[in-house]
């Protein structure tokens, strides 16, 4: 049955009280889903609990009657997904923009030997702090695309697919977002880049 039936029937069939239509869904994207999570969070417990929050969210979504069929459902699932993890590191203060596996270098293109200091720490933590409050005050769809691309590293025809907007729209959208940046820092007098 789950071969035959594509993801708008199933939902459809969830909507009339038919559970196993979406057992039906939930086993046709888990992996993609959790994978996609994991992959932003980097923490099992975390992402399982992303995962369950995100199901939640789709259940109550379907059963409130304001599921509308615009796309695949793969696409309103990720982005239900998404938007969690997105509130998760509002909550938590932080974005994850560090990767450990990456050698940091000085000036001179030399690894550096020792630790940040505790004020080049504090310094690099209020230019973050900075951006993401400017982040914040970007209209809600320059916003979407922005951290759609820097924080979750997804090309333009995937913004554009998740967003249902072309790729010309999602590349506008960034272009604005990026202006709008740089805007905020010149009367902020806030670095974009730091060490």
């Amino acid at each position: 049955m789950s071969d035959i039936l594509n993801d708008k029937e199933l939902v459809l069939r969830y909507q009339n009280g038919d559970v196993a239509s979406f057992k039906l869904l939930v086993d046709r994207y888990q992996n993609k889903i959790f994978s996609y999570v994991l992959m932003l969070v980097k923490d099992k417990q975390l992402a399982d609990d992303i995962f369950q929050d995100t199901f939640l969210k789709i259940i109550r979504t379907i059963k409130a009657g304001a599921y509308k069929e615009e796309g695949k459902f793969i696409q309103f699932a990720m982005r239900i997904a998404h938007n969690l993890i997105i509130d998760h590191f509002r909550k938590a203060k932080r974005l994850p923009m560090v990767d450990p596996t990456k050698e940091d270098y000085d000036m001179l293109d030399n690894a550096r030997i020792s630790d940040p200091s505790i004020e080049e720490q504090i310094i690099t933590e209020q230019v973050y702090d900075d951006i993401r409050k400017m982040i914040d005050y970007l209209p809600e769809e320059q916003r979407e695309v922005l951290v759609m691309r820097m924080y979750d590293d997804m090309s333009f025809k995937e913004i554009a697919d998740a967003t249902n907007v072309s790729i010309n729209t999602a590349l506008g959208r960034m272009r604005y977002a990026l202006i709008n940046l740089r805007k905020m820092a010149k009367q902020k007098n806030v670095a974009l880049i730091v060490a």
